[in-house]
């Protein structure tokens, strides 16, 4: 829950970093550990269940937001949830999934925090201050746009692209429950998101 206040209070420099690097090592620590060592059903459970949890709250505390920086921090949370559905199925699919899902993931963040601070020079700090956007610095608003679309997962963009083969690798490992729970908070979140654009 401290996340949404880092973001907001931290310079967004700092701030992408909070949001691209612990994801990166602790899916790559995690993938090592899946892939040196085999964890049994209870573990799975127990892997199934935050993600399940981290997917629920990035995507209902992102809808309360009005600040610009504090949906993209509750969105933060619930990717990572997203990227441990390809970890918690303990396949090869799952794996690769996941890898996929990282690289999507880390490269989205670097290109919205890279317009936030040409969001903050135009006095953008809440959501309903971004409909002047699109008159006042055109090119940014349709990057913008682009990236958050892709966070929200529209087809064909990346984000949709990574969110179906994580999907795919959890009906994959029978993770039955897990795949529509995933499909109901990215619908969500595609509402969240998409206040944004």
């Amino acid at each position: 829950m401290w996340a949404p206040d880092i973001y907001e209070g931290s310079p967004t420099p700092v701030t992408a970093f909070l949001s691209i690097a612990p994801k990166i090592s602790i899916s790559a620590n995690m993938s090592r550990v899946s892939i040196v060592a085999s964890y049994g059903g209870t573990l799975q459970q127990i892997f199934f269940f935050c993600s399940i949890a981290s997917m629920i709250l990035g995507a209902l505390a992102a809808m309360a937001q009005t600040k610009v920086k504090r949906p993209l921090a509750h969105s933060s949370i619930g990717h990572v949830g997203y990227i441990r559905t390809g970890f918690s199925c303990g396949t090869i699919e799952g794996i690769q999934s996941l890898l996929i899902g990282i690289f999507i993931y880390a490269s989205m963040p670097i290109d919205a925090f890279a317009i936030v601070p040409a969001l903050r020079q135009t006095r953008v700090k809440y959501i309903a201050d971004l409909g002047a956007l699109a008159k006042t610095n055109p090119i940014s608003a349709m990057t913008f746009s682009i990236t958050m679309f892709s966070y929200a997962g529209i087809p064909p963009l990346a984000g949709f692209c990574s969110k179906f083969y994580l999907f795919f690798a959890a009906l994959g490992c029978g993770a039955y429950f897990l795949a529509p729970v995933g499909v109901v908070t990215s619908v969500i979140g595609r509402w969240a998101a998409g206040r944004l654009p």
